[in-house]
């Protein structure tokens, strides 16, 4: 007989706080301050954290409706358009999470190096190695359940949200309004213009895009709660806190150091700027938050990796293969993939010196495919349960809808041709799931669509060969 391994409400909660808080908002506002001043920084802000609870809202209407479903993040998208479009979401997931491991290993090593310098930036040979030992005992501890991992889980955020409050704290102590006001637009006049500080807010978007990424990780662990009715709330709750602390962190920011000083701070940019405050404790404190929230944030997506491959598997849109679990119920094929990949990967950071911010943005470009697709959806089925009637729900797909579709514009043509070339081969899993299945490929429009993506990749090689899309400087 199987323990009971199902999470429950403070669970699900830690379990998305920690994967979406991971080593992004650790920088976040060094990010965000090489492209704009802080007027800009807090619209742009404000309209992720709109567009980003709209798509919760989406999610939470999704799954009272579709109670049926698990995993939603693809589930949904494969109720509104097909078992395609349902697998090339849940590809478009998996990708993200396991480039954004990478990414996080890298990260915690850095921030370790402030203490340990033999690990320097987190992409040397000491690195690579300790992120890997690392990973595997992530692997072994996953193994022993979800419920067993979430309380692990939930340790760590709690251990994590303790230096991010201190430095909210500190900040609203240190403010000096003078220098918070004294070039709020970023404009040549220094007064709002609309067309100057729209283009600071589309290049600030990219970057809080991605550090949202991850807000629908309770659903995406709906399977295993202990009562259906808990994820919903879990994702709102999750999401209030989630963007309470973006919104402080990065706006009080520009109270204590000026946005040129702000941009050109190192990584982990939060540790200097409350260094600057209360001196070098709080660089002490912040690097030591980095490394637990960045290994809390890959603890946790660790765990959605190798679920969203088991949850596949069980829809018949992964290889069956990947459906084992072992007598805890942990997804041992999906897990054991996911993380030798990420090993692989691992290698990147000795090659690339600009590997963790390559790692980080693809993550995201991956990530909005699932989240187009499942703001599409909600607007497709609202419309259909609701008597093709303009309802609220069928307003937030559509608003939802056009948010996510920005967003994959404004991360550019080379992150959109690049990710095809990690999504083409994915469609060898699709083929060999459906014949496992003894069902149809494609239909005319898949089929037309595989084709695309196809030629979409082909065309990404060619790109990178010529020199006309540079990795190395992504």
């Amino acid at each position: 007989m199987k323990k009971d391994n199902s999470v429950g409400l403070t669970g699900l909660i830690a379990l998305t706080v920690s994967s979406v808080v991971g080593g992004g908002i650790f920088n976040l506002m060094s990010d965000m301050a090489k492209v704009a001043s802080v007027g800009p920084v807090t619209i742009a802000l404000i309209i992720s954290g709109i567009g980003m609870g709209i798509f919760v809202m989406c999610l939470q209407n999704l799954n009272e409706k579709l109670p049926h479903l698990d995993a939603g993040i693809y589930s949904y998208a494969e109720e509104g358009f097909g078992s395609f479009v349902g697998f090339l979401c849940a590809l478009g997931y998996w990708l993200s999470i396991f480039l954004g491991n990478v990414a996080l290993g890298s990260l915690a090593f850095s921030a370790l190096s402030y203490f340990f310098p033999v690990f320097e930036n987190g992409q040397n040979i000491y690195s690579v190695i300790g992120a890997s030992v690392l990973l595997w005992a992530m692997h072994f501890l996953i193994l022993r359940g979800s419920n067993f991992a979430s309380k692990i889980n939930g340790f760590i955020t709690i251990a994590k949200l303790i230096p991010l409050g201190i430095f909210i704290i500190c900040l609203m102590v240190g403010f000096k309004y003078d220098l918070f006001t004294q070039d709020v637009w970023g404009t040549i006049t220094g007064n709002f213009n609309w067309s100057e500080v729209m283009i600071q807010v589309k290049k600030s978007m990219t970057y809080a895009v991605w550090v949202f990424v991850g807000v629908e990780g309770a659903i995406v662990y709906s399977a295993r709660a202990k009562n259906k009715k808990i994820v919903g709330k879990a994702t709102i709750l999750s999401f209030t806190i989630i963007t309470s602390i973006y919104l402080l962190s990065t706006v009080l920011s520009f109270a204590v150091l000026s946005q040129s000083e702000l941009a050109v701070l190192s990584k982990p940019a939060m540790a200097q700027v409350l260094e600057s405050v209360v001196g070098r404790w709080g660089a002490i404190l912040i690097n030591g938050g980095v490394v637990i929230s960045a290994t809390g944030a890959w603890f946790a997506c660790t765990m959605f990796a190798g679920e969203i491959l088991f949850q596949g598997a069980k829809d018949h849109i992964f290889p069956k293969f990947l459906s084992k679990e072992n007598k805890n119920g942990a997804p041992v094929s999906g897990l054991l993939i996911s993380n030798i990949l990420v090993q692989f990967f691992f290698l990147s950071l000795l090659i690339n010196s600009s590997a963790y911010n390559f790692m980080a943005l693809l993550a995201s470009s991956t990530m909005l495919i699932p989240y187009f697709f499942v703001s599409l959806s909600q607007l497709r089925l609202s419309w259909k349960w609701e008597n093709k009637k303009i309802t609220r729900n069928v307003i937030l797909g559509a608003i939802s809808s056009i948010y996510m579709g920005y967003c994959l514009y404004a991360s550019g043509f080379e992150y959109l041709f690049v990710t095809s070339l990690l999504f083409a081969p994915g469609l060898l899993l699709f083929i060999k799931a459906r014949k496992e299945g003894d069902k149809l490929l494609f239909t005319k429009v898949e089929k037309v669509f595989a084709i695309l993506l196809t030629v979409s990749a082909l065309a990404a090689v060619v790109l990178i060969i010529l020199g006309n899309i540079d990795i190395s400087s992504m």
